[in-house]
């Protein structure tokens, strides 16, 4: 089961797991603090001295901000007379001033303090609380307040929200919520009933499941528990000056924008929805649909109805920020989410996005420029850029 083995590998330090939710896998790809999973950073293995850490290495580590190396070596200033985590948010010292020590209490026994920002002392602490967090909701028949979390961690609820979301990626709260819909997708899998499945994963009513996860899922559970059968979409095809466009929508807005595609394509993206030729009414929102694409502009008054995993809401939801007629690298995007090492992991959820134009993946190029990869081809891409550039 996926979140056994999210919390087995939890309780061993490793964040890295599954969740299953509106049918899609809900991951979080957290970073690995096991010292053998980062082979090479240090020479001849662990050391209490200096010269047996890879400074170059460990340099580009501080460069990178990467949180996976904390907890693995302090970066001490000499000429602040600090000493810090890798990841520390404080703007770099230069790289003549920087020595790295594997612990804090060597730090110190150097005549170093240590950062009141970043705290480098407390990270096996963060740690700890975390996984105390994780175990603290997985067993509550409820889930705990942040103040009990906080009791039960010794954090105050503010510290122990920001170290949580910034080690798993969500606060404790949409933890709970991703944990209870997870336990109610697996009861309806196993055969229980709507109702059974709702108040056996936690939740005290319907409407609050339905609260919790109706913008998620888009549909009700018994219609999950059937595979998404008797959802309706309605689509349409209509001619653009790039090409022939696919605009479908659920009740809720569009879930689906693409070119040079057609009911087989959309029908393979919805397998068991029940697909429609769209209606005098829905021809309306196509219309603006065209228009946005055509006269590209703010797209905010068009509604949508998307879901992934929390990483590819969080790339789209980036997406959407970048303003009209600008680009960024997938690079860029990685570190606006705070995951400057995913780079790759960016273009995947570029490639999962299955609206074009409005969700505007065509804005995210190449670090050094040259336009990368597009789903519906790099002709289309260039002239969607080429339309949005300031004139």
């Amino acid at each position: 089961m996926a979140l056994d083995r999210f919390f087995k590998n939890a309780k061993k330090g490793r964040f890295s797991g599954c969740l299953i939710m509106s049918e899609v896998r809900f991951c979080f790809d957290r970073k690995i603090r096991d010292a053998g999973d980062r082979k090479g950073w240090q020479k001849n293995g662990m050391s209490k001295h200096e010269s047996l850490i890879d400074s170059n290495m460990a340099w580009q580590a501080v460069a990178n901000r990467d949180r996976s190396f904390d907890g693995q070596f302090v970066t001490g200033v000499l000429t602040t007379g600090i000493y810090c985590r890798p990841s520390c948010a404080a703007r770099h010292p230069k790289r003549e001033n920087v020595r790295f020590f594997a612990k804090p209490e060597q730090a110190e026994a150097a005549g170093l303090r240590a950062c009141l920002r970043c705290l480098p002392k407390d990270v096996a602490r963060d740690d700890a609380a975390v996984k105390a967090v994780i175990d603290a909701i997985r067993m509550a028949e409820m889930a705990p307040t942040l103040e009990e979390l906080g009791a039960i961690t010794g954090y105050s609820p503010t510290h122990l929200q920001r170290i949580f979301k910034r080690e798993m990626g969500l606060s404790p709260a949409a933890y709970a919520r991703a944990l209870r819909s997870e336990r109610v997708k697996e009861a309806l899998e196993s055969g229980a009933s709507v109702t059974e499945a709702i108040y056996d994963a936690g939740y005290g009513s319907a409407s609050r499941f339905y609260a919790d996860n109706g913008k998620r899922l888009g549909m009700k559970p018994s219609a999950w528990k059937n595979g998404g059968a008797g959802v309706s979409i309605q689509w349409a095809n209509v001619e653009t000056s790039l090409g022939t466009m696919m605009v479908a929508a659920t009740d809720k807005g569009v879930c689906c924008l693409s070119f040079n595609e057609g009911e087989e394509e959309l029908s393979a993206r919805f397998p068991k929805a029940d697909l429609q030729v769209g209606d005098d009414a829905f021809q309306a929102l196509v219309s603006q649909v065209t228009a946005s694409v055509e006269k590209p502009g703010d797209f905010s008054h068009i509604p949508l109805d998307v879901q992934g995993t929390a990483f590819q809401e969080a790339v789209w939801q980036e997406l959407q920020k970048i303003p009209l007629g600008e680009t960024r690298s997938y690079a860029d995007i990685a570190a606006a989410i705070g995951k400057p090492k995913a780079v790759r992991a960016v273009g995947s959820a570029n490639g999962a996005n299955n609206v074009a134009v409005l969700i505007p993946c065509h804005r995210v190029v190449r670090s050094d420029g040259t336009m990368g990869g597009y789903a519906y081809g790099l002709e289309i891409k260039e002239r969607l850029l080429k339309k949005e550039a300031p004139q």
